[in-house]
């Protein structure tokens, strides 16, 4: 296959973490900071396991 078919993983990263953020953020003003704080912790995760494939 082609290299030029096939999908780049991080933009899909990329997609999840700014949904994550999105999410956090309407969390963050229905006043729940227990989920906030989740999803930021998962977004951060996310954060580095991009960092790691943009690196390699």
């Amino acid at each position: 296959m082609p290299p030029f078919f096939k999908k780049n993983p991080v933009k899909k990263l990329e997609k999840q973490y700014q949904k994550l953020l999105a999410d956090a953020m309407q969390e963050q003003r229905k006043g729940d900071i227990r989920a906030y704080s989740d999803l930021i912790a998962k977004s951060e995760e996310l954060a580095k396991e991009i960092d790691t494939l943009k690196q390699a």
